[in-house]
């Protein structure tokens, strides 16, 4: 079981409480209880400052967890990697191929696809016609 030293926050407060030294405490040493606590706090608020804590705690740690729990923080944080998800789901939803369901939504092929690579970000105007698109029903 973590065990914080130093540190009046224990491992079943809040991870606000648990400041940077108890994240960082929790991605070297921590199992899936609190390493799942952090988580789930981090991805609820990526912008915030327990996800702050966890950049901070992953770069000084070699544990693969604290570089994946990093990655995705990073990834909420950028909003191009949400809309290039969206595109894909909308794709899959679909249950066509890129080139069938890319006119449907107004567009070439060459362009969704570079929408669900993320080469490109659609306009929100598009990105909405995507997502519309792929609500039909195609049989």
């Amino acid at each position: 079981m973590l065990a914080f030293r130093n540190i009046t926050a224990t491992p079943d407060d809040r991870v606000v409480d648990w400041g940077p030294e108890g994240v960082l405490a929790a991605l070297e040493r921590g199992g899936l209880v609190p390493i799942s606590k952090l988580a789930r706090t981090a991805q609820a608020d990526p912008q915030g400052e327990v996800a702050d804590w966890v950049l901070e705690a992953a770069a000084c740690t070699d544990r693969p967890i604290a570089g994946l729990l990093a990655q995705r923080i990073r990834e909420a944080r950028d909003p191009a990697v949400e809309v290039t998800r969206r595109v894909r789901d909308a794709v899959a939803r679909s249950g066509l191929s890129l080139r069938a369901f890319a006119p449907l939504c107004g567009t070439s092929p060459s362009r969704l696809s570079t929408y669900a690579t993320g080469n490109t970000v659609p306009a929100a105007d598009v990105l909405l016609r995507i997502e519309r698109a792929s609500r039909h029903q195609f049989a």
